[in-house]
This record gives structure tokens, sequence and C-alpha cells, in this order.
């Protein structure tokens, strides 16, 4: 399905009335939930809002040269659709047009509501409905739901981490947050100067290489940079001798123990891993490069997300010459370009602040139950899925340490079977509660990226034990959330009237 024709498919009128679940975000969390309800509820309504106009929320947001995943597609892609592209490290569009297909096969298109910002939300546990308050088109309505979903992902679409710099305002060239790319900016024969060390800057440096005069990727401290094929070359021969769904679920297994080997192996052997990549490091650079300097990060590997580099182009750029690493830090902006404590100054047409999201939990929306707003920072996320408190309410978070649908899918599953629980037994509302006063308290992500430590007390927080705990480990959630019960001493199970959908979206 083109985006044409998913516009043409789509509702022209707002969303209106009562559905089962409402789904929030169009992104690859909610189209996924969109599926599993499609499957295996068919018999519910649901409808899925987004505050922006096209599907897919990264892979349409952000529009820099060369974004792609920095996970392979055959874990990162969902489990019921083979990915079939020759590469594994996928660019956007491909992406895109993946989630299009999946649009396409389950009728997704007359669900999905666009331009339907989702302010706050009210669940009256007397009936057992949210009352969801929606912004669209500047003005403000409501709709009623069962279940509440947060597919909106972990970061703020309306704002990237923004640090202000010394001086910025004297800078006479071009300063870009790649969250908000101009489609019209000129880089080419131009000095373009990237902040930043992680994913995006290092997928900027080999995109935009070859058409700048030349392109510096400036870091305050280096990052572990891993080379990785952009294709698959086990998954593609596969391809060529079984079915497309079975080289597909060899390939998925194959991958993912091989990323839970490579984590394990961080953590447990991290002078080994840092040799090893060092080495790959060395072999892709010219002989005498400053790796001590530029590629030897002072934490352990997997502390911080490794940075993949598909088919080594970062490190081609570098050994071009049309690229290059300098790490030092920012005394001030310029005029001309940017001043470093070295004394040095870098000259720059363009400066791109690759510096990082702005994390905001459940886009933003205000959740009360019975009129009381509710702190997510004050709750306990339980199976990763749901948060104490609040009742008919989940959310997709993926894991930080491997693709992230790999756990969205499970989640997706397991919210399914609860939905089945609760008809089966003839209930309406459930809420994770725990019972423990005492019970020891953690940050829900145990991750020391600095976007993470920004903004960590605005999210939920997790427990040390039981259905209390954040896993970050698919055969640990594969126990829990595919083959574990779904009535657990937690939940709390009540019966209130009865809801009826009326919103035409079943």
């Amino acid at each position: 399905m083109s985006t044409e024709t998913l516009n043409q498919a789509r509702p022209k009128e707002p969303l209106t009335g009562h559905v089962d679940v409402l789904i929030v975000g169009a992104g690859i969390s909610g189209i996924g939930l969109g599926h599993y309800l499609v499957t295996s509820q068919p018999g519910r309504t649901f409808a899925i809002a987004d505050s922006r106009d096209a599907i897919g929320g990264t892979w349409d947001l952000f529009r820099y040269p060369g974004i792609r995943s920095d996970s392979d597609l055959h874990t990162f892609g969902y489990e019921f659709k083979p990915w079939t592209s020759d590469n594994s490290i996928a660019d956007a569009h491909e992406i895109l047009d993946y989630l299009h297909e999946v649009i396409d096969e389950d009728g997704l298109a007359k669900r999905i509501f666009f331009q339907h910002r989702v302010i706050r939300a009210d669940f009256c546990s007397e009936t057992a409905r949210w009352t969801v308050v929606l912004e669209v088109d500047g003005k403000q309505s409501e709709v009623t739901c069962g279940w509440l979903f947060s597919a909106t992902g972990y970061y703020d679409y309306a704002a990237g981490h923004t640090p202000h710099f010394e001086g910025q305002e004297d800078f006479e060239g071009v300063v870009v947050h790649p969250q908000f790319w101009p489609e019209d900016l000129d880089y080419r024969d131009k000095e373009v100067v990237v902040i930043g060390s992680g994913a995006t800057a290092v997928t900027l440096i080999p995109a935009m290489a070859d058409d700048v005069a030349h392109i510096t990727m400036l870091q305050r401290s280096p990052t572990y940079v891993m080379p990785l094929p952009r294709k698959d070359p086990i998954a593609n021969g596969l391809r060529k001798v079984l079915p497309d769904k079975t080289a597909y679920r060899i390939t998925r297994e194959i991958n993912k123990a091989r990323q839970r080997v490579i984590y394990t192996m961080g953590q447990r052997h991290p002078k080994v891993v840092r040799r090893i990549i060092r080495e790959l490091n060395t072999r892709a650079l010219p002989k005498g490069y400053d790796l001590d300097t530029h590629f030897n990060p002072s934490y352990k590997p997997w502390d911080q997300r490794l940075c993949a580099v598909p088919d080594n182009d970062l490190f081609k750029a570098i050994c071009s010459g049309k690229a290059s690493v300098v790490t030092d830090k920012i005394v001030r902006f310029t005029k001309t370009g940017i001043l470093l404590e070295s004394g040095r100054e870098l000259k720059a047409d363009i400066i791109v602040t690759a510096t990082g999201l702005k994390l905001l939990p459940f886009g933003g929306i205000q959740l009360s139950v019975d009129g009381d707003v509710q702190d997510p920072h004050q709750s306990l996320v339980y199976k990763s899925f749901m948060v104490s408190g609040i009742p008919n309410f989940a959310y997709a978070f993926g894991y930080t340490n491997s693709s992230w649908t790999l756990k969205v899918d499970m989640i997706c599953e397991h919210l399914c079977r609860l939905l089945d629980y609760l008809d089966e037994h003839g209930y309406t509302t459930v809420v994770p509660v725990c019972d423990d006063p005492n019970i020891e308290k953690r940050p829900m992500l145990d991750f020391s990226a600095g976007y993470i430590l920004r903004a960590i007390e605005q999210f939920p927080q997790q427990g040390t034990t039981g259905p209390w705990t954040v896993e970050m480990n698919f055969r640990a959630d594969r126990e829990r959330l595919r083959r574990g019960p779904v009535a657990d001493p937690a939940l709390r199970f009540s019966t209130a009237a009865r809801s009826v959908a009326t919103a035409g979206v079943a």
C-alpha cells in the first residue's frame, strides 16, 4: 500500500464515539498491535490515532541524509511478517514500505486517524471506560475506549535535546537539528560540523561525505562503533533455497542469539569485546590512525548502545579524506565555526547538533484515574507493559540492548491474551497493584546514555523482584509474556457495566 492509497482508504472524518481499544501512535508498535487485534481479536473494535499526518513514527519523522536502522531487520521486523529485502540494515524508506505492506495485508487503513493528538485521558472505574480528549484541527473533542494503548515510543516528537552553546547567536552559518532537517538544506561543497558521536552522527557522516567539501564529527568523548554488513549473507542465502517464512524464522533465531552473545560478552568480558571492536576499527582505518583518542570509549561495551556502521561506511569516509573525527570540548561558537578547548577553531558553513533526543513518557498524555492525575514516576511497571495503579492501560517499550520489536511482538501477544482472559471471566477492568510498600525501586531503564539519564525521573520505576522488573532479555520475556500465565497475584480484576462499540471501526 502506498501513501496515496492509504490516504484514500483512511477515514476522512474525525474519530467519534467508543472503541474497545484506542492505540495512540501509528509507528511500528501501534501498527504491530493493530495486526494482533485483527488476527486474534476479530470481534474487538479499535482505532489508531496519530498526531502526525503519516504512519511510521521515527521512520517518517526523521528526514536527515542516510536515515536507517541500527538493528538488523530480521529481528527489528515483526515476527509475523518476513523481511525479504536484501538489505539487513535498512534505509527508512524500506522500513516504511514494509509497514505499508502490513497495513494493506491487515486492512488497517480504515482504522488510522491522522492529526489526532491525544492530550489527556481519564479512567472511570464505574464504567470501566477511558474518556480521551483529542485535538483535531485545533479543536478538542472526546472519545471513549475500554483500553488505552500507548505506542508513542519514548521521545518527544516536538523537540530534540538541544543544549545552548555560548556564542551560538554569533554564528553566521546554518544550525540544524537532525530531528527537524530542512528539505531544502543545500550542503553541497560546504564545510559541515556534526556535534555528537551517537547513531545519528555516525549515519550522517558517510551519507553526506561525498557531497560536502569536508565533514567533521565533533565529539566530546568516543562511542563504540561496530562494523556490520548491510546485507546478511546467511539470510540472503537461505532465501534462495527456502520459503521466505522459513528462511526468516531461521535468520531471526540466529540473529537473536548473536545479539545476546555480543551483549552478554560485553557485560561479562568487556576487555575481550573492547579488543575485538578495536581490532575491527584498526583494520578499517588508515595505518597509524589515533584510535586511542577517537575510538576508545571510557565505559564498557553495552553500558551504552553500540553504533552500527554498515559496510564500514564511516571508516571509508574517513579514509577518503572527506570526513574526519575531532575529540575535544566546545568553548563557544564563532562567526565562522566552533572554538575548541585545545585552541583550534573548526570552520563551518553548517553545524548539525546531533546532540540526542528529549525523552517523553507515553507521548506526554496526562493520565487520570477517577479524576486524580497520575504521576508515572510514582508507579511501578508491571511486566514491562502496564503501570501500577492505572487500570486498562498498556504501553509498548522495546529493548535497549537488542532490537526494539522483539519485545513489542510479545507485549502485543500478551495483551491480547489478557483481553481474552477478561472476556472469559466476565471482567471489564484490570489494574496492577503492588502490595509491598517496602519494595526496592530502581530506574525503569538501567542504561547510562545521556538522553536516558536526563529524563529518567519522568518515567515509571521498576522493582527488583516478581512482575515489577524490566527484563532486557528475550528469553526471560518469552517465559514471562509468551509462556507464562496471564493471571497474576499482582493483578486486580473487577466488573463494571460493559461498554458498547459505536465508532464504526470494527
